[in-house]
């Protein structure tokens, strides 16, 4: 058993120690943390901080202990030296200078928060706060890391300096890449470390040497490289970005992205980015001069700006501005901002007020189209200004209203100018078991349209509708057993009467009003159009109802969404008109059937014809974060003249230990092609992954008329090196999102 010696050492002998503490701290923020997978033969090493001692005090235990007048103490067999900060275990350690001086050996152990140290020997001297240890092996803390290092020593004037030390997140023993270095040194008090002499190993080969590096060693941001990104494919060839960020200030910063494709030519990428108090700005351009695999060599083009900003304490201002050099832009370079199926180019600047009645908002709305497209109206500008007040204990009243005015480039188009308004009073009464709603709404909208010779349009319009609407919900909620389990089921009927006034609005011309797709909660909106230039009369009864099954945490186990609108009198506005007397049944279905199992689906079926308008399904098996397959269909019979009839499959599954296949292919059954075929392949091991990845997607190319081909596909083969621990960590989430379409769960439950 062994001999117990509890001593209150002088303070002098911790700042050492905390020396150690707050230095070696800062050399884990070079590396990037990661979870170890578990086909890793390492595990991080782990640490308590429970077994520490008060501030102050220092706890010695050993088998043996022997004092030498009161000057000198001498610890062996089992040694364990614990401070507030660490723990030291050793064969045999000495105390010198009551307390000021510890110097342990054999099988020596030093161990914080932040790393562990096996070495031959540890020499702490309070009194120059200098803390040496010999012949080391270290392995951080939380993560799998390690290295080794000749010499290891601490010190208050110089910090901390590593010779002959080596780094690598691979298991000792395993190293498949090692970085090596002659000296690593950590000045305490500064933001960066320097490395002599560095070499980069891949298995025992040097494959890259540094003569001398500067890294950062704190969470501050610094100038300096980030980490590459290589890939290859058909579009751009071997593919290679070398980011290079540039701290300018403590409030603005800039990151230039140099991007080498070897068969299109040289990028630069630039992302500018400002902070203050009050407002937020970014900059971000792409810039590719002379493009090598285009006829001609054109110079290539993106550009985004958004600022987000207060101006005084309720004002706020907004810009989204984008645009490029060419439709094929985005297919044949992508955008971290678009992605490959997008057509429109948002640009928009607002400026918005908000106090506790009123809602004011300004703005400028444009497009970028892409292709040989109708030019969409941009609204230049447009005006909202929504107020709400309540009226006593029972009633509330609101006013939207609307001032715009919309422009076309195409000098034959019609443009307006739009004045809206609407009134509402309205009594809401709301409790836990439902809700009641009564409200009545004035439409006002005055339009002076211009350019409309020949066509139906009239110059002047004046549009007067009224609108009554009452609505009424409940809520029941009952205990209920459900395979053996103990659920609580809710049942909520809602009922909404609507009547709007009709008027010809056929003198009116599309500004911005398009018809809208039509879900369960889209039953009860009362209206089927974007926009205010059509306003569809209504006399008609909305009946709806939802039932869940919640668990024991209130978590939705099961979601199931039915309604359907009975319509009194036929609709009258031209664009609106039906031919039955109820608008397509709709239900949605969300089902976590167990902790595998999910499903989802919504369709609408018109009653009458017993024909679907619209449905979606989606089924998913998911064993674990890795392992999943999931089955989608989507189908609309009619969406601007066409019949989407699409079919996909997902899949995520191990191949074996460190082998992940991840595939995806969707098909379009009204055409008989394929629209996305995506699959990808990786090893990954604790420290280092390969990943490879093919795809072959509908084209969407636009010709130089502008118009787009629909038959045709691009191929790509895309080739990562990953090296854990310095630029990256996981990868498979990213496979399952990369590609046109992406990875979706096919359920919305809470």
């Amino acid at each position: 058993m062994k001999n117990t010696c509890a001593m209150l050492v002088s303070a002098t002998l911790l700042p050492s120690v905390a020396i150690a503490q707050e230095t070696l701290a800062n050399t884990t923020n070079t590396v990037t943390e990661a979870a170890p997978v578990a086909f890793c033969s390492a595990e991080p090493v782990t640490f308590s901080s429970e077994a520490l001692m008060p501030k102050g005090h220092v706890k010695v235990e050993a088998n043996r202990t022997e004092i030498i007048e009161d000057t000198v103490a001498l610890f062996s067999g089992n040694v364990d030296i614990t401070s507030d900060t660490a723990v030291i275990s050793a064969s045999q350690a000495q105390v010198n200078g009551g307390g000021r001086d510890l110097i342990a050996k054999g099988d020596v152990v030093y161990q914080d928060a932040q790393l562990k140290v096996e070495s031959d020997s540890v020499t702490l001297r309070a009194t120059e706060e200098r803390l040496e240890m010999a012949n080391t092996r270290y392995q951080l803390t939380g993560f799998v890391g390690q290295g080794a290092a000749e010499d290891i020593l601490l010190a208050t004037d110089t910090g901390i300096v590593l010779s002959d030390v080596s780094f690598s997140t691979c298991p000792e023993g395993q190293e498949d890449w090692q970085i090596r270095a002659s000296e690593i040194s950590l000045e305490k008090g500064t933001v960066w470390g320097q490395a002599k002499h560095t070499r980069f190993y891949i298995a025992d080969i040097p494959v890259f040497y540094l003569p001398y590096f500067a890294f950062p060693v704190s969470n501050q941001r610094q100038t300096g490289l980030l980490f590459p990104n290589l890939t290859s494919s058909s579009r751009t060839g071997v593919d290679y970005t070398q980011p290079f960020y540039w701290n300018m200030a403590p409030n603005y910063d800039m990151t230039i992205s140099p991007r080498l494709m070897t068969r299109r030519g040289v990028q630069l990428n630039t992302e500018f980015r400002y902070l203050s108090e009050t407002s937020q700005s970014k900059a971000y351009i792409e810039y590719l001069p002379s493009d090598s695999d285009i006829d001609g060599n054109p110079d290539r083009y993106f550009y985004r700006l958004e600022h987000q900003g207060l101006i005084g304490d309720n004002w706020l201002l907004n810009v989204d501005f984008n645009g490029l050099s060419d439709n094929n832009y985005l297919l044949d370079l992508g955008s971290d901002y678009y992605s490959r199926a997008d057509t429109h180019l948002y640009r928009s600047v607002g400026l918005s007020y908000y106090s506790e009645n009123i809602a004011l908002q300004m703005q400028v709305k444009d497009f970028e189209v892409l292709g040989n497209i109708a030019d969409s109206y941009r609204a230049v500008p447009e005006i909202k200004v929504n107020y709400t007040k309540p009226l006593g204990d029972l009633f509330e009243i609101s006013i939207d209203s609307e001032l715009a005015h919309f422009d076309n480039a195409l000098d034959t188009a019609p443009t307006a100018t739009r004045f809206h308004i609407a009134p509402t009073l309205a009594m809401p009464l709301r409790a836990a078991w439902g809700e009641f709603v009564a409200e009545t709404t004035i439409f006002q909208t005055v339009y002076q349209q211009d350019n409309v010779e020949g066509t139906p349009l009239a110059e002047d319009v004046d549009r007067t509708l009224g609108q009554a609407r009452l609505y009424g919900a409940l809520f029941f909620e009952r205990e209920k057993s459900w395979f053996d389990e103990n659920l609580s089921m809710t049942f909520e009927p809602k009922v909404q009467y609507l009547y709007t006034s009709f008027e010809d609005q056929t003198d009116i011309g599309f500004y911005d009003s398009t018809p809208l797709l039509t879900d369960v909660e889209g039953l009860f909106r009362g209206q089927e159009f974007t926009g205010l230039d059509r306003i569809n009369d209504n006399n008609q009864i909305t009946l709806g109802a939802t039932t869940r099954l919640l668990d024991k945490n209130n978590r939705e186990q099961f979601v199931l969404s039915v309604g359907q609108i009975f319509y009194l009198e036929d609709n009258k506005v031209i664009a609106a008109t039906k031919n039955q007397d109820r608008s397509a049944l709709a239900a949605e279905v969300d089902w976590r059937v167990n902790k595998n199992w999910f499903l989802h689906t919504d369709v609408q079926v018109t009653t009458e014809t017993e024909k679907v308008d619209l449905s979606s399904i989606g089924v998913e098996y998911r064993k674990d974060a890795s392992r999943f397959i999931q089955l989608s269909h989507r189908y609309v019979r009619d969406l601007s003249g066409e019949t989407i009839d699409q079919i996909g499959v997902s899949a995520s599954w191990p191949i074996s230990e460190n082998w992940q296949w991840v595939g995806r292919t969707y098909r379009d059954l009204e055409r008989h092609r394929s629209v996305e075929t995506y699959t990808g392949i990786q090893y990954e091991s604790c420290c280092w992954a390969i990943r490879l990845v093919a795809q072959r997607t509908l084209n969407n190319r636009f010709n130089a008329r502008g118009e787009q081909t629909i038959d045709d596909f691009d191929s790509g083969i895309s080739l990562q090196f990953i090296f854990k621990g310095i630029g990256s960590s996981g990868t498979r989430r990213s496979m399952l999102q990369d590609g046109m379409f992406g990875y979706r769960q096919p359920y919305s439950l809470n």
